[in-house]
């Protein structure tokens, strides 16, 4: 039996990008057009978050020699980077909430980077929101020292860019650069970056995110998400227990084949959490992961929760806001607090996730691939990023959909695929 499914496509071609309501595009992503190389399920980029398994593609999916060939360590040390121009642009764009989907007046303060080498490849990043006047100040530091600096090797510039942007404040300025340094080396060599990356797949599938609105709109949202692909559904709580649970409760009933996860974003108490999971078990529902149930210095109740929901439920607890540093992750995994880590480029910038990722699946720990509220540019890279490496359980990758609008043309879009069910 035939099924279609709603699929996006991710793809370094030459894409445009366009700040505010200016009308001039700038050039996103690639130097020169080249075919699509990366497949979204469009269970897909949406607000707070989404999930999904990685399904490779064989017919799309280079050979172990091909992807190491392109290693990205490899690349650090060989490839001389000379920056003709770099430049900072602000990402102003209002966001979509509910109820019926309206545009609000919460605006998205994110920062959009520009970096051109003189070999005339271009390369695009872009940093969540941060405190404005010393963003700015931050970036036109970094801006400054790109331009006047000579030829230097891609590892010691991403070294100097550290040294700027040091410290927690400024991860996700960091993370920005190297997005659009890392970018415009890859158009460089003419290599997509999920092959840079590993080249495991070039697929991916995420989840939506329903917030908590009347049982009936949730119901409407499940059927419609689920309409277009979207087969695991995650849950912002944290704020009304009976409210979030009802919501949980008419989107089971609505679509009973969905998977389920909960972010309860560290604002339960331990006992709270137990008592969410006792709730969920008597009504059947038994979600996949429960992110950060409780706050993130609570490392005791985050032990306590994570023993409950596995030994008496069977259900895998993570930990997001409690892993802010290479730190932290070392801690979870020495005290076996939880199943799950939660990774996203903003808040540990480029260079520690891969470091992150590494420590993380040496001790055996799940990972969770996120954002923060960021435009394709930077769900892009994460994408890229996620294929290539092909080592997370689930995606949440979904945040253009909560903008009023797209400023960035190209890149992956929807298309349908055949999909087949048996």
């Amino acid at each position: 039996m035939a099924a279609f499914r709603y699929c996006t496509v991710i793809s370094p071609s030459t894409s445009f990008f366009c700040s505010g309501n200016q009308k001039r595009a700038f050039q996103f992503q690639s130097w020169t057009p080249r075919k699509p190389i990366l497949n979204v399920n469009k269970a897909s980029f949406s607000g707070t978050a989404g999930s999904s398994e990685l399904v490779a593609v064989p017919d799309l999916v280079c050979n172990k020699d091909e992807s190491s060939s392109f290693g990205f360590k490899n690349l650090m040390e060989t490839f001389w980077v000379d920056v003709q121009e770099a430049e900072e642009r602000p990402l102003r764009l209002k966001l979509i909430t509910e109820p019926a989907e309206t545009v609000s007046s919460s605006q998205l303060q994110n920062m959009a980077i520009r970096i051109e080498l003189r070999n005339g490849c271009v390369g695009w990043g872009e940093a969540s929101a941060t405190p404005a006047t010393s963003a700015e100040a931050a970036l036109a530091k970094v801006c400054e020292f790109l331009r006047r600096s000579p030829p230097l090797t891609l590892n010691f510039v991403l070294q100097q860019i550290g040294s700027i942007l040091h410290g927690q404040e400024y991860v996700s300025l960091r993370a920005g650069v190297e997005m659009a340094l890392i970018d415009a080396v890859a158009n460089s060599i003419d290599v997509p970056l999920w092959r840079l990356f590993g080249g495991v797949s070039n697929r991916l599938t995420t989840s939506i995110t329903i917030p908590i609105v009347p049982p009936a709109r949730a119901s409407q949202l499940a059927s419609k998400y689920y309409g277009q692909g979207f087969n695991t559904i995650r849950f912002d709580m944290g704020l009304n227990i009976n409210a979030e649970l009802e919501v949980i409760k008419a989107v089971k009933l609505a679509q009973p084949q969905c998977l389920f996860i909960l972010d309860a974003n560290g604002k339960y108490t331990s006992e709270e959490a137990v008592m969410v999971l006792e709730k969920l078990h008597g009504m059947g529902i038994s979600p996949v992961l429960f992110e950060q149930p409780v706050h993130k210095d609570d490392w005791n109740g985050l032990a306590y929760v994570k023993n409950v929901a596995r030994d008496k439920y069977g259900i895998h607890v993570g930990a997001d806001e409690s892993c802010q540093s290479m730190n932290d992750v070392k801690r979870v995994i020495q005290d076996k607090l939880v199943d799950f880590i939660n990774i996203k480029l903003a808040k540990f910038g480029v260079l520690e996730t891969l470091e992150v990722i590494d420590v993380a699946r040496k001790s055996g720990l799940n990972l969770v691939i996120d954002s923060m509220v960021e435009t394709r540019i930077a769900t892009g890279f994460a994408g890229h990023l996620t294929c290539g490496l092909g080592c997370f359980k689930y995606v949440n990758l979904d945040s253009p959909l909560m903008l009023s609008e797209d400023p960035v043309f190209g890149g992956y879009e929807g298309i349908r695929i055949l999909s087949l069910s048996i």
